[in-house]
């Protein structure tokens, strides 16, 4: 149990209905009953609510009506005694509460002090405390889910079980080493060469998740190009359903980027409208935006390029430029604009070259919205609903550690292949070294749940939380 009782206001900052302060410790309730009048909250049952009235016990004042949340170690939250007082949301009502809190014997919250409490009880491991951040921060449908998953323990039993398995390997090559003079093989090294197939496998398949994970959890970056006058702007203002961008018949009026978000389908885009693309800038600013404008697309997993097609002559010399800067792992999208006053065959010859890269070619009105909700459903089963409920990694300390455990296990299983091609090779990798990297791998899998971890991490990790939680 932690020497020092906390405090900490556990509701968003500002004004509202109900403010929440939090109080943990071995004296949460000797210190609240001193400002406290109602029942005694240690003679109380665990998980149960109670009104009464917070006190300043210097003036006698009543300072607010309140309801007090009883919550007993070790099985609360943090494993402490804990103690929620329910009070109105007024600024004043929070600041003096939590003063005469301090003033009776509590210490201020550090940031995520009370999960890293939870954490060091034993109630959660450092991959599910994560998992609480992240569904605080989540901004759409599946970036909760995800967060959810996690807190959960969906990533931490997918690690345990890898680290079951790479123990195994090392207890039976370690029992080896140890009676390495008598020449015994205790595994089959094939059987020891698919396992580790099947873990690599595994973490392979992990560090691929971090890019969509984290896309979903930050919002998927979404540019939307094309040429000066294109209709990228009405696009913009047409998906966020307001006047985010200025749009006017004069080509190159956007002269920088512009970003907004939309929630489409459960997943959350950030869209950047981006200057227009043309061969020949007319100033030194419109130049600075086409050259924001080829980073936009070299950063986005979504580039929608929208065509005009009453200019085709220039459309050769945009798509140049996109098809150069576009990542090879993000999709293309052709939206050929204005389709209320150009049939879809006047221009599908002019874009035939990016039929190549281009996942889809829509026709929209951008003004009139037509065809948008095409554009959007088909934005919306961009994410497979199916990944979601898979192990993900969304934390770079988590694809960091994975992926240095895959190198690791890379080593390994190049020393496999020698030893079940022995013949071929003279002077295999010493099994000693396999031995070491095995514990690499283990090192590091531990590192994302907790199970080896230092004062310094955790204090990073931590840091981050906001102080109430």
């Amino acid at each position: 149990m932690n020497q020092d009782t906390i405090a900490a206001i556990s509701t968003a900052p500002g004004v509202g209905g109900i403010a929440v302060v939090r109080v943990a410790g071995s004296e949460a309730f000797a210190i609240v009953d001193k400002i406290w009048r109602g029942r005694h909250l240690a003679e109380c049952t665990s998980h149960s609510a109670h009104l009464g009235m917070i006190i300043d016990p210097t003036s006698g004042d009543i300072l607010d009506q309140c309801v007090a949340t009883v919550f007993k170690g070790p099985g609360s939250y943090t494993g402490d005694d804990t103690v929620e007082l329910s009070v109105h949301g007024s600024r004043y009502v929070q600041s003096e509460l939590l003063r005469l809190l301090i003033d009776n014997g509590c210490r201020l919250a550090e940031p995520g002090e009370f999960t890293r409490r939870a954490f060091v009880a034993g109630h959660l491991d450092l991959a599910e405390a994560e998992g609480v951040a992240d569904l605080i921060a989540a901004t759409s449908r599946n970036s909760h889910h995800i967060a959810m998953n996690q807190m959960r323990g969906h990533l931490s039993a997918t690690l345990n079980d890898l680290r079951s398995r790479l123990l195994h390997l090392a207890s039976l090559i370690e029992l080896e080493l140890d009676f390495s003079e008598e020449d015994v093989e205790f595994a089959s090294r094939l059987e020891l060469s698919r396992i580790t197939g099947e873990v690599m496998g595994i973490l392979s398949q992990l560090t691929k998740s971090f890019a969509t994970a984290r896309a979903i959890k930050d919002g998927v970056p979404m540019a939307i190009v094309g040429a000066p006058n294109a209709g990228k702007s009405t696009l913009l203002n047409t998906l966020v359903k307001e006047d985010r961008a200025i749009v006017s018949p004069i080509a190159g009026t956007t002269r920088d980027t512009i970003e907004d978000t939309i929630e489409i389908g459960g997943t959350l885009f950030r869209i950047i409208d981006t200057a227009g693309l043309r061969a020949d800038p007319g100033d030194e600013i419109e130049t600075i935006g086409i050259e924001r404008t080829t980073e936009a697309i070299k950063k986005a997993r979504i580039v929608v390029w929208v065509v005009d097609p009453s200019s085709p002559e220039i459309l050769p010399d945009t798509y140049s430029v996109i098809s150069g800067a576009l990542p090879d792992d993000a999709s293309l999208i052709v939206a050929i604009n204005k389709s209320d006053l150009y049939k879809p065959t006047d221009i599908l010859s002019e874009v035939w070259e990016a039929e190549e890269k281009a996942e889809k070619i829509l026709h929209i009105t951008a003004n009139t919205q037509q065809g948008i909700l095409g554009l959007t459903d088909y934005l919306g089963q961009k994410i497979d609903k199916s990944t979601l409920d898979t192990a993900l990694l969304t934390n770079a300390r988590h694809y960091q550690a994975a992926s240095l455990a895959l190198q690791s296990m890379a080593n390994v299983d190049i020393a496999l292949q020698q030893y079940a091609n022995q013949a071929d090779n003279l002077n295999p990798i010493p099994l000693d070294l396999v031995a070491i990297d095995l514990r690499a791998a283990i090192h590091h899998l531990g590192e994302i749940t907790g199970t080896i971890t230092t004062p310094d991490i955790l204090a990073n990790i931590f840091a981050h939380f906001c102080i109430g939680k």
